[in-house]
């Protein structure tokens, strides 16, 4: 299985040259990492940044330049501080090529649920239903399962939507997926992981054809 490491590397994979990409709270903010050092990538979150990079050091932290999770980041030569009217205008108007969101919920058709945690106290789904209702191309980042061990692949979801069939594919610890209108595609194994262990870890319908490969991180 990966980590959460390991599903933002395999993410990372997703990322063209050129592209401005958004990167929402949790395992996405970890791509920036892994993005290859020949591309030239633009990497934007809502509170207002164009151009983060890496997180920084340990030490080397600046409590002023932070991402929508309030975490500490770094910005690349040329990036751009912006307040939420600007950011949003970007995000409307589908200047973004690729969404990167966490999920608790993502069912066969596409819908997602990521902002609202059962029994926990949120603040409410902050940017993620604007950049669902405009990316043209997201991608989820997470656990196949929850801590229950009850998958986070569904017939449908559960909880209250974000999005209403937009994702495009999955990376989560044990699979890449495609969602396609006959169901989740199986693309490829996390290293280890057979065929059997997917299967019983996704509720939602899995489509899974010959020769399926391990994931190449």
């Amino acid at each position: 299985m990966l980590d959460k490491n390991g599903i933002a590397k395999r993410i990372a994979q997703e990322v063209q040259d050129g592209y401005y990409v958004n990167l929402g709270i949790g395992i996405p903010t970890l791509v920036a990492n892994f993005v290859r050092e020949d591309i030239s990538v633009e990497f934007q979150s809502e509170n207002g940044v164009l151009g983060m990079g890496p997180f920084p050091y340990e030490g080397e932290e600046d409590a002023d330049i932070i991402n929508a999770g309030k975490q500490t980041i770094t910005t690349l030569p040329g990036a751009s501080f912006f307040d939420s009217a600007m950011s949003f205008s970007m995000i409307r108007g589908r200047h973004v090529d690729l969404t990167i969101l966490g999920a608790m919920e993502v069912a066969e058709n596409g819908d997602i649920a990521n902002w609202k945690i059962p029994g926990k106290m949120v603040k409410g789904m902050g940017g993620a239903m604007d950049l669902v209702a405009s990316a043209e191309n997201i991608i989820v980042a997470m656990m196949h399962t929850n801590r229950a061990g009850q998958s986070k692949l569904l017939k449908k979801c559960t909880l209250p939507l974000t999005g209403v069939a937009c994702v495009k594919k999955i990376v989560t610890n044990l699979a890449v997926l495609e969602v396609t209108p006959d169901g989740f595609l199986l693309l490829e194994r996390a290293p280890g992981v057979d065929i059997e262990t997917i299967q019983k870890a996704t509720e939602g319908k899995l489509i899974v054809n010959d020769n399926i490969p391990e994931m190449m991180i």
